[in-house]
């Protein structure tokens, strides 16, 4: 018979797992799937990971770009550099690398970008419609791009995305910002949309989230940004009337 004790992961974890507890939750999150598929086979009564909790981390994950490190990377990389197109692949798609590495010529249909996202693909595809920004189309055109994709690597292929993890890494380490990554790319973009005025329904349209929950993430902190600077001066005392 199953355990069907509810273990305290932040109490009674083995050490060695919560000193990665990122990957301790990864783990966990695997043989939810497992199970999960072993109940719709009913190769199983129930599934007996799905109450366990994650390990609380207190990440907030991936570091988001400031419009500073932006330019700081552009700085270092001008357009006409495959760096330079990748950042504006992340910036001005709002999407992943495994998407954007596979971006070409033939996604590009009256001014739009017409793909499914890769992530998801197979279990439930999910098609985006954007528009090519005037931006990134003079970035493009200006840019060595491929023949299926606009990305290419030293040997003239398209990236994988684990590839084009690790040269955008070099790329950020290039211009010192060690600490960037692809994926701060896109919270940048998220970001910079809710600071605008994008609504959580535009953001779930922009990057194909399919819940409120990440999108709200991005206008809750716009918005507190916003009331803020709004109500900060009544902090302050006013002066006495004579």
């Amino acid at each position: 018979m199953l355990n069907q004790t509810r273990p305290d992961l932040n109490s009674d974890y083995p050490d060695k797992l919560l000193a990665f507890p990122e990957a301790a939750n990864g783990r966990v999150k695997a043989i939810r799937q497992v199970f999960k598929f072993g109940v719709r086979k009913k190769h199983a009564p129930f599934n007996p990971a799905r109450d366990v909790p994650y390990i609380k981390t207190g990440s907030i994950g991936f570091h988001t770009w400031s419009v500073e490190e932006v330019r700081q990377f552009e700085e270092r990389h001008p357009v006409g550099t495959k760096a330079r197109l990748a950042l504006a692949l992340l910036m001005f798609t709002g999407q992943r690398r495994s998407d954007i590495v596979r971006f070409g010529k033939q996604h590009a249909k009256s001014g739009r970008l017409a793909f499914t996202q890769h992530k998801g693909r197979k279990r439930k595809p999910k098609q985006l419609t954007l528009p090519i920004l005037p931006a990134l189309r003079s970035i493009i055109d200006a840019s060595p791009c491929g023949e299926l994709t606009y990305l290419i690597n030293d040997l003239g292929r398209p990236f994988t995305a684990a590839g084009f993890g690790n040269k955008f890494r070099d790329w950020c380490d290039q211009a010192g910002l060690a600490h960037c990554s692809a994926h701060g790319v896109r919270k940048a973009g998220a970001t910079i949309a809710a600071e605008n005025g994008a609504t959580s329904r535009q953001l779930m349209a922009v990057f194909g989230w399919d819940t409120l929950k990440e999108a709200e993430r991005y206008t809750r902190a716009a918005d507190q940004k916003r009331m803020a600077a709004d109500a900060m001066h009544l902090i302050e005392a006013r002066d006495a009337k004579a």
